[in-house]
């Protein structure tokens, strides 16, 4: 099935709103639980980077599964990132969590590294893919010994449209219209895993890894 680009920032304030209201617990948990298991026993300190963080879910779990770092959340759009201001500061983690308009490219992002890099559903937003990898690349502290952390999961294209309308009865058929129209919208914009991997090798991103993690999800993940 062929790619559909879709818009590359969600700043309408319903569909902003339908998102942030939107139950993505399961899948959002998975990112934190896969992060563990990747990197077993590992305490994330320092300076996270959580490009595309939308309202701000995954920023939340992150810094509540490991106290010992300080996330910077980064968003193109001025709608999302009003839930996450709220979501930050009911959470109790506003000392924390740093919320910033960022739209990608961006070169500030790179004068001060990240101790780990995370990302969640913004690859199949990027009429670019390269932007995104570019960008992990340069928010990466080069110099760690450890190396720096980087895991960005996304959307994965299915084979077929039967298969998108499939997924988005299984998954949203409980959810608003729109929250149903921008899943659809967002699984014909997805990359499929031989793209991704197309992508990683021209970054020259060769310690990174991809793999299908659910029926609907790609990781990217490794050391830098």
């Amino acid at each position: 099935m062929q790619r559909i680009p879709e818009a590359d920032l969600m700043d309408d304030e319903a569909q902003a709103r339908a998102y942030a209201e939107a139950d993505f617990a399961e899948a959002h948990q998975q990112l934190i639980t896969l992060f563990q298991q990747r990197w077993p026993g590992r305490e994330v300190t320092g300076r996270v980077v959580d490009l595309g963080c939308g309202p701000a879910d995954i920023s939340i779990r992150f810094a509540r599964a490991f106290p010992r770092c300080e996330i910077e959340g980064v968003d193109g759009a001025d709608a999302m990132l009003a839930h996450a201001v709220k979501a930050v500061a009911a959470a109790g983690l506003s000392s924390r969590i740093t919320l910033r308009n960022r739209y990608l490219p961006d070169e500030s992002l790179a004068q001060q590294p990240f101790d780990a890099v995370i990302s969640n559903s913004l690859l199949h937003h990027l009429q670019e893919p390269m932007t995104l990898w570019q960008t992990v690349r340069a928010c990466a502290r080069q110099n760690s010994t450890a190396g720096t952390p980087v895991f960005v999961m996304d959307l994965m294209r299915p084979a077929s449209e039967v298969e998108v309308t499939q997924l988005v009865e299984q998954y949203a058929a409980s959810e608003p219209d729109l929250l149903q129209h921008d899943f659809r919208r967002s699984l014909f914009a997805a990359y499929r895993i031989d793209e991704v991997q197309a992508q990683l090798n021209a970054a020259g991103l060769n310690s990174l890894t991809v793999e299908a993690v659910s029926d609907r999800h790609l990781l990217v993940a490794g050391l830098l």
